[in-house]
């Protein structure tokens, strides 16, 4: 069996759609998305004396045509933002009251879930490629059931989903962060639901775990130094571990052949943890780049054959 992962890729709209074409392309059985798929923020494209003004990336732009605004709504979505057009008076509204920026800020993400989850539907039909989408920590709880609605795409999170012999387990809780996202557990906890997971594994060394947060101090959970602030450490280059421990105790446990993890965006990487492969592929999404993990697994054997780490 052949598993095509990526994760972490915030909302953008080429890195999605790069996903959905992955499976015919490298001859994927299974398409795996680890989580944190919505996006961060919007981007106001504000129409102002008969054109429209935006800033992006800390420059400002003035468009006059309809092709150059929908080319940056382009752009913007490709970065993993959501592009909104609002008229001047609707801006003065915004900030007076910041409760309609939250409230268009979760119907934008809610109706681009469901977008992609249609954009699933039509491309994955008839191809007998397998989808598994499992959201993570960024993602607000609302998306689940939008996601298991899906025609063509098995919800990942808290089900055990049976895989050609294996057992795919998946959760998108971490361990907590500087963030307060939506899905964080203290480790105790965290490790708590794993086990109750695994529990309803009938073989835990035929086991795929695919749990976002990478396990603590194997490398692929190396990230910038924050200091009080939250500002990086010696500009981002001191980097220290921040994964969880109930991760990689659970994978030291239980030995499953392959993890799959992501969250830190800049533990690219793969590592053996006992018999276990834990892999992160890392993330550039912003860049429209999808890093992934293609991993080949021997059912015989019950063990990893061959990965592969990709950029594309």
């Amino acid at each position: 069996m052949r598993i095509f992962f990526a994760t972490d890729i915030h909302g953008s709209e080429v890195c999605w759609r790069k996903f959905l074409n992955a499976g015919a392309f490298h001859k994927a059985d299974v398409l795996i998305m680890g989580g944190d798929m919505t996006g961060k923020a919007m981007v106001p494209i504000v129409r102002t004396n008969g054109s429209w003004e935006v800033t992006l990336q800390d420059q400002r732009h003035v468009l006059s045509t309809e092709e150059e605004v929908r080319a940056v709504e382009k752009r913007i979505s490709d970065r993993g933002y959501y592009p909104i057009r609002l008229t001047t008076d609707e801006v003065e509204a915004w900030n007076a009251d910041a409760s309609l920026v939250d409230e268009r800020f979760k119907a934008e993400m809610l109706g681009n879930v469901e977008r992609w989850m249609a954009l699933a539907d039509e491309r994955l039909e008839g191809k007998g490629i397998r989808c598994v989408v499992s959201p993570a920590n960024d993602d607000m709880f609302e998306i689940d059931p939008i996601i298991a609605a899906a025609r063509n795409v098995e919800l990942g999170e808290a089900n055990t989903i049976p895989l050609d012999g294996w057992s795919l387990v998946s959760t998108g809780w971490a361990n907590p962060t500087p963030w307060n996202t939506f899905r964080e557990l203290p480790e105790d906890e965290l490790r708590q639901r794993i086990d109750g997971l695994v529990a309803n594994v009938s073989d835990p060394k035929r086991a795929i775990f695919n749990f976002h947060a990478p396990p603590y101090g194997s490398n692929l959970d190396n990230a910038p130094k924050l200091d009080a602030d939250m500002r990086y450490v010696s500009g981002g280059q001191a980097l220290i571990p921040v994964g969880s421990k109930a991760v990689r105790e659970s994978i030291l446990a239980y030995g499953p052949p392959l993890s799959l993890h992501g969250h830190i965006h800049e533990g690219k990487g793969a590592v053996k943890l006992g018999p276990t492969l834990a892999v992160n592929p890392g993330s550039s999404y912003e860049d429209g780049v999808l890093q992934a993990a293609i991993v080949d697994l021997d059912e015989k054997k019950g063990t990893v054959k061959r990965y592969l780490l990709i950029n594309g």
